[in-house]
C-alpha cells in the first residue's frame, strides 16, 4: 500500500477550512476525504513550524541545515586532529 502525497497548497487550503472558514476538522476532513488525525497533525505542523512547515523531502529549516554543517566541520576537524597526532609521533620517533 502506498501513502497518498498531498500538495503543500492542498493542506494549507485544509488548514484554512478549520481556520478561517469556521469548518470543524471533522466536517473539512470528510469533505476533503481525508482521516481527521491527519487533518489536525497538519493543523498542529503549521501552528509550530513558523512557516517552515510542508517544506517537502529534503528541504531543511534553517536551524538543520547549519547542525549539519557543523556536524561535517567536526568531523573533518576531527579527521585533521588525528593526522597531527600522527605526524607528532612520527616526527617524535624521527628526532631520537
Amino acid at each position: 500500500m502506498t501513502r497518498k502525497k498531498y500538495s503543500k497548497e492542498f493542506k494549507q487550503d485544509a488548514i484554512a477550512l478549520v481556520k478561517e472558514q469556521g469548518y470543524s476538522q471533522a466536517e473539512a476532513s470528510r469533505n476533503l476525504g481525508i482521516n481527521p488525525n491527519m487533518l489536525g497533525r497538519w493543523i498542529k505542523e503549521a501552528e509550530n513550524d513558523d512557516g517552515y512547515a510542508f517544506r517537502g523531502n529534503g528541504k531543511l529549516t534553517p536551524e538543520q541545515l547549519e547542525l549539519r554543517n557543523l556536524r561535517e566541520e567536526n568531523k573533518r576537524l576531527k579527521m585533521e586532529r588525528d593526522i597531527l597526532k600522527k605526524a607528532t609521533v612520527f616526527f617524535a620517533k624521527e628526532t631520537k
